[in-house]
């Protein structure tokens, strides 16, 4: 436990905060190589061979690209990394290339790739629009109750769609100065390649209805009147532009970033105008390079990381531990957007500001999950013996803000409330199934956990009692929880054990058994735990075991120690699995993807995991054994 701690120390920055690599998959490094080619830049040579030895090392060994580590063959991903090292400049008769094309082929070519590897082809005139399906920039102009609005998607559906609408309104094709295509990724001649079948898991009812919709839009949308589409990119425009985010990017994730520069070089925006150089710059901020390898991660995670490293320096408790939490919490506390009526004031207009944002800057889109994170761990330390820690009103503000986004069902969803339009995703253009942010287990347990720490009761709080219904009523038969946002049933049960125990479940209880049983039935027999980004799959039938991995042996014990099992020999076991497997450095070696961007689609590894998960647990365990076995008393 002291290693763990003094190399989560050690990774503390100067002012305070903690901000570790986030890395997805081949996609984002791909667009990113390729982007530079669409723009007509002058690119890096010496960055894009790195980025290829990255595209290299991931390959895998069915010949393309997973979208998490040893996952199966995905097509898009293996299309994109493909495209971006023919377009650096690999051989395609190279090994691996020849390899690639094959494992391709063989799954019925590019023809397969998804809709947004076809926006992207189009983009390069690889393939025409018409394999894309038509969202019409006019959209811009429709009113709140049409059955489809910006206000009724996510967020991150929101800021990629918008900039988006534009390009499929002007239909730009890259400078791609090299030439580069890759029609020999396709059975058939990629020109004659039209729209993209039904998705697994959308309405066959539905689709039918949205593709008709889709098809008469490819009639009528050469047809709309000029000034009401130069009026909808306009609109389009001052979207972006209010909510262009500094160097920090639209939205301050990777693919929304991204078109919006593509968005300026179509309108004509020069690279020196202002808007377009602080959006094309804040791309650059996304590279994270090491001496051999360059990729890009698809955001950053400062605020989420210096929460949770700070909660686990905070139950390590030492005196440096809590000096290094304290200077963090400190760094995070101006970061709470007060002044900003984001987005999610569209549902929750009379709702008072007060969330924080996963990354550095985004005030349009805070999130109720970091908030309550953060939240828990000001409030944590503001009651610790002899503090003088002034942030009382700052988690006032944030109770306020996460009580007030509270949907109708007792849920909460991340960004928006009520953002639960489901029939939206079965339209063309969302063959991901990921155009919403409906409520979730994981995060309603942590806006529980706030609630119950910071003293509310279910008997006299009703957002608190709604809340906890919402889970218990979403509790799988098996005793497992659905995890979101990290992978994903021991995520989603430790989440949920937490907010029980904080909220003052009996540990005897029905639900809380349930989730015990469950988690001892699924130990690994080296005493860890594991799940991977299958078991997000549309016909899971239970639990499948996958290798341990030290996040996820860490959420299984202080899901058990939140039900009151801490002398549960699964526990001991699982502990012994931590300690064997802690490295000379103190931390833990993880390569797995540990969450879902978006299940089934986009998978992520938050490297900050492996650092300071393990050491929470360990901590937790040797407090409540060294002590009277009285039950955590924390909301995590």
């Amino acid at each position: 436990m002291n290693a763990a701690s003094s190399a989560l120390l050690s990774y503390q920055r100067e002012d305070g905060h903690w901000c570790f690599e986030f890395e997805a998959d081949a996609t984002i490094p791909a667009e990113y190589a390729l982007l530079v080619h669409y723009l007509g830049e002058e690119p890096n040579l010496e960055r894009e061979a790195k980025i290829a030895t990255y595209l290299r090392r991931i390959q895998g060994e069915h010949g393309g690209w997973p979208l998490f580590h040893k996952g199966e063959f995905d097509m898009s991903a293996s299309v994109k990394a493909y495209f971006a090292l023919k377009m650096i400049g690999d051989d395609i008769d190279a090994p691996h290339m020849v390899r690639a094309r094959e494992a391709i082929l063989s799954r019925g070519g590019a023809e397969m790739a998804n809709v947004f590897t076809r926006i992207l082809l189009a983009l390069f005139g690889v393939v025409t629009w018409r394999a894309v399906p038509v969202m019409p920039v006019e959209i811009m102009h429709l009113p709140r109750w049409f059955p489809f609005h910006m206000s009724k998607v996510s967020y991150w559906a929101r800021t990629v769609m918008v900039p988006l609408f534009v390009l499929g309104a002007l239909k730009p094709v890259a400078k791609n100065p090299r030439g580069v295509s890759i029609n020999e990724l396709f059975h058939t001649n990629p020109k004659k390649v039209g729209p993209r079948p039904r998705a697994e898991g959308q309405s066959r009812a539905w689709y039918t209805f949205f593709a008709g919709v889709d098809a008469c839009l490819r009639v009528v949308d050469p047809m709309l009147p000029k000034r009401s589409r130069k009026s909808a990119i306009g609109k389009a425009v001052a979207f972006v532009k209010e909510r262009l985010n500094g160097e920090d990017g639209l939205g301050a994730i990777f693919p929304a970033m991204a078109n919006s520069v593509m968005m300026y070089e179509a309108l004509g925006v020069p690279e020196s105008d202002p808007d377009r150089a602080i959006a094309r710059y804040s791309i650059e901020k996304l590279l994270f390079e090491t001496e051999n390898e360059v990729y890009c991660q698809p955001c950053v995670s400062p605020v989420w990381d210096t929460g949770l490293a700070a909660h686990a320096l905070l139950e390590t408790g030492g005196e440096a531990e809590r000096e290094a939490a304290h200077r963090g919490l400190e760094w995070l506390k101006p970061l709470q957007v007060l002044d900003v009526k984001g987005d999610w004031a569209d549902q929750k207009p009379d709702v008072r500001p007060g969330g924080w944002a996963f990354q550095y800057a985004n005030p349009h889109y805070p999130d109720v999950d970091d908030t309550a994170v953060v939240a828990l761990a000001l409030d944590r330390a503001a009651h610790l013996p002899g503090s003088n820690a002034n942030f009382e009103q700052s988690v006032a503000r944030a109770k306020e803000w996460v009580s007030g986004l509270q949907s109708k069902n007792g849920g909460w969803g991340a960004f928006d409330a009520d953002n639960t339009c489901y029939y939206l995703n079965n339209i063309p253009f969302s063959d991901h199934g990921a155009l919403l942010d409906p409520p979730t287990v994981d995060v309603s347990a942590r806006c529980v956990s706030m609630l119950a720490q910071l003293g509310e009761k279910p008997d006299t709080n009703a957002v608190m009692k709604r809340g906890i219904d919402y889970i218990l009523s979403e509790q799988e038969k098996d005793g497992s929880w659905f995890g979101r946002w990290g992978s994903n049933y021991i995520y989603g049960t430790w989440s949920a054990l937490c907010a029980l125990n904080a909220a003052g479940l009996a540990h005897d209880s029905a639900a809380m058994r349930r989730a015990v049983a469950w988690l001892v039935s699924i130990q690994n027999e080296d005493g860890g735990w594991g799940e991977d980004g299958s078991s997000y799959k549309l016909d899971y039938k239970g639990y499948e075991k996958s290798p341990s991995t030290a996040s996820q042996t860490s959420w299984a014990l202080l899901g058990l120690m939140a039900a009151g099992e801490v002398d549960n020999p699964a526990v001991k076991r699982g502990i012994a699995w931590l300690v064997a497997n802690q490295n000379e450095a103190g931390t833990w070696k993880e390569e797995r993807h540990n969450a879902p961007g978006f299940p089934r689609v986009f998978y992520l590894i938050y490297h900050g995991y492996s650092k300071y998960f393990p050491l929470w647990a360990l901590a937790r365990y040797r407090n409540l054994t060294s002590g009277n076995r009285a039950p955590v008393m924390h909301g995590m």
